[in-house]
């Protein structure tokens, strides 16, 4: 009588497919977590339009309450727009910000339409920086509150997490060989602490009178925030500038993902082990369940080759031979047995892949009949 072990179909269902379940909740969670991020969660970093902490918002409302008229422009033709005339461009302080969307064209065309002495450029990489006239940034020490070091912005200190030197000859705020608040030799001003001016950081320390003495210089305030369409056909643009901000995150929290699931999987793909059955299953039933896999995948040529060995096998135990005995001598020993001509033994034994079922029911009818030649007295 065999032992017989009573599962939960709920418990049974969970074991066969909780592997599934994992990877397709992995799967989700990195789908959701790629759609917040990618969601429409207001414009981009230090835009006046963002209320979100890396916004600008707050700023860009206090400095209307101080009295500052406060324009946001998106594109090189509205910035032209806007300082179209001669006292509109005096009377205008200019801040840019996301110069990644800035190309070498554009920044001659804005260079061109603005006063120098009223711009102000906001965290510029290298490329920007440089054709701005303020040299290559380097990473400023902002552990602790940076100090002013000049008359216009004295006894005030700004509080950031990262900001950047430039290496201009005349500023405020310096850290080492540059400054992080610094002045072009034509009039320029560049900021490498843009984080002061966002929603979240602009109550911390002085940034918010720094921020309003910057900005709030002149009457009117023109805050021009680039993108992809004033990037010119053939200027000099990088892959990264086509690609959101999330993608780097999410593309290395996906890696970290899978690597921690190949990891958790890899494990049980060890050597196998050999340990008793809780129940007593019968050969007949092994049987039928592997000849089921075979007809599923319809992998005839596997499912022959394991019945032509298996033969082949049982065969040369019956001919007193070797079980790993020479095919052609097998095959001349079985010739002999059964009085067949060898030809139609090795048709038998190392015969073409089946393509039907009906070639495979034919081979094993085939065998079987062989073997109880062999084996008849």
């Amino acid at each position: 009588m065999t032992d017989q072990v009573a599962l939960d179909p709920a418990t049974s269902r969970w074991a066969r497919h909780r592997s599934t379940v994992l990877i397709v909740a992995v799967l989700l969670a990195i789908a959701a977590l790629l759609a917040w991020a990618s969601g429409d969660r207001g414009a981009g970093p230090l835009d006046p339009d963002n209320p979100a902490p890396d916004g600008a918002r707050a700023l860009v409302r206090v400095l209307a309450e101080q009295g500052v008229e406060v324009e946001v422009v998106r594109t090189a033709g509205q910035l032209e727009e806007a300082l179209q005339s001669g006292p509109e461009r005096a009377a205008s302080t200019v801040v840019i910000t996301q110069t990644e969307f800035l190309g070498q064209a554009t920044i001659d065309r804005t260079l061109a339409a603005v006063d120098p002495a009223g711009l102000i450029v906001v965290d510029p990489a290298k490329e920007a920086s440089e054709r701005f006239g303020f040299g290559a940034p380097v990473p400023a020490e902002a552990a602790d509150p940076i100090a002013a070091g000049c008359p216009r912005f004295s006894g005030l200190r700004i509080e950031v997490e990262q900001a950047a030197s430039y290496p201009t000859s005349q500023g405020c705020f310096g850290t080492g060989p540059g400054h992080v608040l610094g002045s072009g030799d034509g009039g320029a001003q560049v900021l490498g602490a843009g984080a002061l001016l966002s929603n979240e950081a602009i109550t911390r320390q002085d940034n918010a009178a720094v921020a309003l003495r910057l900005l709030g210089q002149r009457e009117r305030l023109v805050w021009y925030v680039p993108s992809l369409a004033d990037l010119p056909a053939g200027d000099g643009v990088t892959l990264r500038r086509f690609l959101p901000p999330w993608i780097v995150p999410g593309l290395i929290l996906g890696g970290v993902a899978f690597l921690a699931l190949a990891l958790w999987r890899g494990r049980r793909l060890g050597a196998l082990v050999t340990e008793p059955l809780p129940v007593a299953v019968r050969a007949i039933e092994t049987t039928r369940a592997r000849g089921r896999l075979y007809r599923d995948a319809a992998d005839r040529a596997h499912a022959a080759d394991i019945l032509t060995r298996a033969a082949a096998s049982r065969l040369a135990v019956a001919a007193h031979l070797p079980r790993d005995a020479d095919p052609a001598a097998l095959r001349r020993e079985v010739a002999r047995r059964t009085g067949r001509p060898e030809a139609q033994v090795a048709a038998l034994l190392a015969p073409p892949p089946p393509t039907t079922d009906h070639d495979l029911i034919a081979l094993a009818d085939g065998l079987a009949a062989l073997e109880k030649e062999v084996l008849s007295p």
